[in-house]
């Protein structure tokens, strides 16, 4: 194969995988938090992509903004979207049900998704239709040889690196991840310490949330399309990468999102005929692995579960 194509498709797998691995960490971060499944996070991707697109076009048509400064509008649109309505799922289907059986939860969060996704179906108008999402980040093409990037690819790849760094750091060193590690040990024992335990269990929803806000966000400018359901199908593969790499964990779901989308990488390029079904490869990979390791790739610690 031409060295200049595999190089394209290893980049798009990179791609990929980076924004599954921002996904699935936010499920191992409400798992962790509080042993709870929330099955709407992939329909707060698509949250955070629309309201990037209706946030930046309506800069864009009142003031005429474009470039950064409508990018810069459509990212706080997708962040803050993508919190609020983590919050409010956290705090009203989630903390009321912390002390029912854990299939109660999974079917609100699961319902709550189906209400976001119906909600932007009818509530954007013609939200039926895919949406041109608008090419907000520089144009231009990398060279080299056969191989040829996008500028705007390139720079989504290194921010959504940069926000997996970032959400490593937070959890790592700041005062919310302090607590949210320390809840995620032991909750009874953290609140003897000061810690809250409904503002941690909502800052743990609010920034798993802002990540799938941010993701909606890659995917719009990366496709340059974004529609009602997008969010499903996304939101199925960023939970198998979680499991497969070990929920409760930081870095098990950043290498089983890198994973699954190596997976399809592969698919496609040794059997390109087969290209069509790289998901379904993927997923029977991630069935055989997670037979093969029930906990995940990388066990959760007891005494470090995020």
């Amino acid at each position: 194969m031409d060295p200049g194509l595999l190089a394209q498709y290893l980049f798009n797998g990179l791609m990929l995988g980076t924004i599954y691995a921002i996904v699935a960490v936010g499920f191992s971060l409400f798992f962790g938090v509080l042993d709870v499944i929330k099955f709407s996070h992939g329909d707060v991707v698509t949250v955070g992509a629309f309201s990037a697109f209706g946030a930046a076009g309506l800069m864009a048509a009142l003031a005429t903004l474009s470039g950064p400064l409508a990018l810069a509008v459509g990212l706080i649109a997708a962040l803050g979207a993508g919190a609020l309505s983590g919050v409010i799922i956290g705090r009203l289907l989630v903390l009321p049900l912390k002390n029912a059986p854990g299939v109660n939860v999974l079917l609100a969060t699961l319902m709550a998704g189906t209400v976001l996704r119906e909600a932007i179906r009818l509530g954007v108008p013609n939200g039926g239709n895919p949406k041109p999402f608008p090419a907000l980040l520089p144009d231009g093409v990398l060279k080299a040889g056969s191989f040829s990037v996008g500028i705007d690819s390139v720079i989504i790849l290194l921010a959504g690196l940069a926000v997996v760094l970032a959400t490593h750091l937070v959890i790592t060193r700041t005062r919310l991840g302090l607590s949210i590690r320390a809840v995620a040990q032991d909750e009874e024992v953290a609140q003897l310490a000061g810690v809250s335990f409904n503002r941690t269990v909502l800052g743990t929803f609010a920034l798993g949330s802002m990540l799938a806000g941010l993701a909606g966000l890659m995917l719009g400018l990366y496709y340059r399309e974004i529609n009602f359901n997008m969010g499903v199908m996304l939101g199925i593969i960023g939970f198998a990468c979680a499991v497969v790499g070990g929920l409760g964990s930081l870095i098990g779901p950043i290498i089983g999102g890198f994973l699954f989308a190596g997976v399809q990488t592969l698919v496609t390029v040794v059997l390109p005929f087969t290209s069509a079904y790289k998901d379904v490869v993927a997923f029977a990979v991630i069935i055989a692995l997670i037979g093969l390791f029930p906990t995940g790739l990388i066990a959760e610690k007891s005494s470090e579960r995020v």
